[in-house]
């Protein structure tokens, strides 16, 4: 599965250009720049996903029908 399966193409989609960059004029230090970025972005997204998941579970809580 390629990012284009996960996130249809949109004009002006940051994670779709970013997977079209050429990475080749990059150098070793800047490769490794570009991952230490890419991780703490992973990490945002995984705080706002479980801070998501628990405002999700609290409102599905209390709305459950008993």
């Amino acid at each position: 599965m390629d990012l284009d399966d996960l996130f249809p193409s949109k004009p002006d989609d940051p994670l779709t250009a970013l997977g079209k960059q050429d990475l080749d004029p990059l150098s070793i230090e800047e490769l490794h720049a570009r991952m230490e970025a890419l991780k703490a972005e992973i990490a945002r997204v995984e705080t706002h996903m479980a801070r998501a998941q628990v405002h999700r579970s609290a409102a599905e809580e209390l709305f459950k029908k008993g």
